[in-house]
């Protein structure tokens, strides 16, 4: 997340308290990336059923549930504080894990696009297109803009923040007006689209199971909208304004995705869509259509800059986070190691490491797009496992800590909690297990070999935080972490201390 989101950089004084509009924005602009619509666009009007569906089932729980735990329990850690108080250090260990590899796994695929617009800078669109489907080309671009973002954010948050302030407005929302202008204006001039506009193409087929598996990964579409939770003790009258600014957020949101992914969808074919070129391609033949193909080149690079920008902000983020847990005790000294910014340099390293390793696979599966398509279901998988965690703590908070202080509560007792946490608890858990369906829409080389790949890899990034947790040793804790201790450590704590005497109880009161 930059800096642009944070009271100091809007201009506001401490005193000052965020209205419904700025909340609203700052959540839209965190959770809108363009990358993903072809993959929706394969469906058609139907996509609007799926987005509406993650909406109410994850988009608008996860905001909701995050505001409580963020506001009652506002101590350092994020979501392994929240999962610990509800359920130990171990689940918690686990929680903070799978944000930080989702983060890892995300990277790839977030810069596949950015080397995909690259590529379409050029003046002849087919060779842009082969260019593209370079495997190689994509490895080369991946690799050397994640290395030199890490390195840009060995420099600290300040050199980051200054490369990414403007990449969501550069290479998100302005690239989406441009998108849904010109694909809206593409209908209504009398050309004629490539789905059937009739109600009845709304719903899915539901007979056909694998048409739910890439409809899976929008739910990934709006995770991260629990990153601005944290500013709802600044909200003026958090339980009404709160609520409502959730509400023009997630509009917004859905409208942008759903007429984004529609105006794709109406122009190019459902069988020539590529989840990696598609939306340039869309971008260029709109551009041809309205007689301005000057700016596709200036759109690619605008949609490059956008994801960089995001991905040199991400480099940092959670690897600070988990830095902040592997002082408290939970990873040895060696990944503790800073710089003098601040930066937790060996676990950037490890991460980038990881990145690197993840990046080969391009040059060893069939196709781009079907490494493209494992490491984006991958990256679902576990964002929904640290989901899953969260909102059950939610849930449980509610009944073992009940009389705990929360500026921003859900509304309805503890039947509202279970209404919006059980949402998006069942919502993620389906949405869990669809994502180990291979795509029948998508050429992903055999079957078996694709879920083996996805499957063996969750295994193992579920199984080593476990691993390294019964590995841990009192002399991985800093004496100078500011972790607090959980609630229920501090309870404990105070209730092994020896009651005072008379004497001393005597001495205090003097």
């Amino acid at each position: 997340m930059s800096d642009s989101t944070a009271p100091k950089a809007t201009g506001l004084t401490p005193a000052k308290k965020l209205g419904i509009g700025t909340i609203a924005i700052m959540n839209i602009v965190a959770v809108v990336s363009l990358r993903g619509l072809p993959a929706e666009a394969e469906y058609g009007l139907s996509s609007i059923f799926y987005y509406l569906f993650a909406a109410v089932f994850f988009l608008i729980p996860v905001s909701l549930v995050a505001a409580e735990l963020a506001t009652g329990w506002s101590e350092k850690g994020g979501v392994f504080r929240w999962v610990g108080e509800a359920f130990g250090p171990r689940l918690a260990f686990l929680a903070m894990c799978m944000l930080w590899v989702e983060v890892t796994v995300w990277f790839p695929t977030a810069l596949t696009f950015g080397a995909v617009s690259l590529a379409f800078i050029g003046p002849d669109q087919r060779w842009d297109e082969a260019l593209s489907a370079n495997k190689y080309f994509i490895l080369l671009i991946v690799l050397g803009i994640y290395w030199l973002a890490t390195f840009i954010a060995f420099r600290g948050v300040d050199t980051f923040a200054k490369v990414s302030k403007w990449g969501g407005i550069i290479g998100t929302i302005i690239p989406a007006i441009i998108l849904i202008v010109l694909g809206f204006a593409y209908l209504f001039s009398g050309n004629t689209p490539q789905i059937k506009l009739e109600w009845s193409e709304v719903l899915p087929d539901f007979t056909n199971f694998n048409n739910v598996v890439l409809a899976a990964s929008i739910f990934l579409f709006y995770a991260g909208m629990e990153m601005n939770a944290i500013h709802v003790q600044e909200v003026d009258n958090p339980k009404r304004n709160y609520p409502i600014a959730i509400m023009l957020s997630a509009i917004g949101t859905v409208l942008i995705f759903v007429l984004g992914t529609l105006a794709i969808a109406f122009v190019i074919p459902q069988a020539d869509i590529n989840l990696t070129q598609s939306l340039l391609v869309a971008y260029d033949d709109m551009f041809k259509w309205a007689g301005v193909q000057w700016l596709g080149p200036v759109v690619a690079v605008a949609l490059a800059i956008g994801v960089l920008a995001g991905v040199v902000t991400w480099v940092a983020g959670p690897s600070s986070g988990l830095l902040v847990v592997a002082k408290a005790g939970y990873l040895p000294r060696w990944w503790q190691h800073t710089n003098a910014k601040g930066m937790a340099t060996h676990i950037l390293l490890v991460q980038a490491g990881l990145v690197t390793l993840l990046s080969v696979l391009f040059v060893v599966l069939p196709s781009v797009q079907s490494v493209y398509q494992i490491l984006s279901q991958l990256t679902v998988i576990l964002y929904l496992v640290m989901y899953l965690l969260m909102f059950a703590a939610a849930i449980y908070l509610r009944h073992s800590q009940p009389n705990r202080e929360r500026p921003y509560r859900i509304p309805g007792g503890n039947l509202g909690m279970w209404i919006i946490g059980g949402a998006g608890f069942l919502g993620s858990l389906l949405a869990f297990f669809f994502s180990f369906i291979p795509p029948s829409q998508i050429s992903v080389g055999s079957p078996s070999t694709y879920v083996g790949i996805l499957v063996g890899l969750t295994v193992f990034f579920c199984i080593l935080p476990f691993v390294i947790y019964m590995m841990r040793k009192p002399g991985w804790r800093d004496e100078k972490n500011d972790f607090a201790p959980f609630t229920w450590q501090a309870a404990t704590t105070a209730s092994t201390k020896p009651a005072p005497t008379a004497a001393a109880g005597a001495a205090r009161k003097s």
